[in-house]
């Protein structure tokens, strides 16, 4: 089902192995929408633009992994969309297609009338992205339903994924609705309330304490699907 607010709709398709969110993010009014994340099965994609009589124009990346961004080139066969990242998560992956619209953390862009907030959440990838619209924030691979993304990979940095987290959980309305960009967990959205009760990664008040369990303990004591941890 979409999540209704004001004048947009989000759908939530969850495609391929890896249990990925993509997102549309509809204007209802002037009928553009933008994707978030494109992969693995574009056409499913589709169906619901057709359905819904979307029309495509932008295309929105939280981050440049491969689970998140391989649909891009099917997209782009199919409709004329602009891409838009942060600036520093594509000097980390240095071959974003075409000629992406370059960011910075705070910048804000347009579906039709929707108005939409880029926040830089750096930790699981350098330049990894939230996007906030209303009530809503789209948050890939930086907060998950009572989990976090990897810091481990290429790029990755526990101590940065500590005070992104710290900045959402004290800068944002509790009542944000929070959409991963995986289904990793019992259920597949939550506020931003409730993670600070639930997502023992929300629990840490100092950065050392963070990084080990991030990059040591988590892993071995935790198993999707996520339940939460509430204080």
């Amino acid at each position: 089902m979409p999540h209704s607010i004001q004048n947009y709709q989000i759908h939530a398709l969850e495609l391929g192995p890896m249990e990925n969110f993509v997102y549309l993010i509809h204007d209802r009014e002037s009928g553009n929408a933008a994707i978030v994340d494109p992969a693995w099965d574009v056409p499913a994609v589709f169906d619901v633009v057709e359905r819904e009589g979307m029309r495509i124009t932008d295309i929105l990346l939280t981050h440049s992994h491969h689970d998140h961004i391989n649909g891009i080139e099917a997209v782009l066969e199919r409709v004329d969309a602009q891409i838009h990242l942060l600036k520093p998560e594509a000097q980390f992956w240095g071959q974003a297609p075409g000629c992406p619209t370059l960011h910075h953390g705070g910048d804000r862009l347009s579906v039709g009338k929707t108005e939409i907030e880029i926040l830089h959440s750096p930790g699981h990838t350098p330049g990894s992205a939230c996007y906030r619209l209303g009530d809503d924030l789209i948050t890939g691979d930086t907060l998950f339903v009572f989990g976090c993304g990897r810091c481990d990979l290429a790029g990755g940095d526990p101590e940065q994924m500590f005070h992104t987290l710290k900045r959402l959980r004290e800068n944002l309305p509790p009542s944000s609705v929070i959409h991963p960009g995986h289904n990793y967990a019992t259920q597949p959205v939550s506020t931003l309330e409730e993670q600070a009760r639930c997502n023992p990664f929300m629990h840490f008040h100092e950065v050392d304490d963070f990084v080990r369990y991030r990059m040591v303990e988590h892993d071995r004591i935790r198993h999707t699907p996520y339940l939460p941890e509430c204080q």
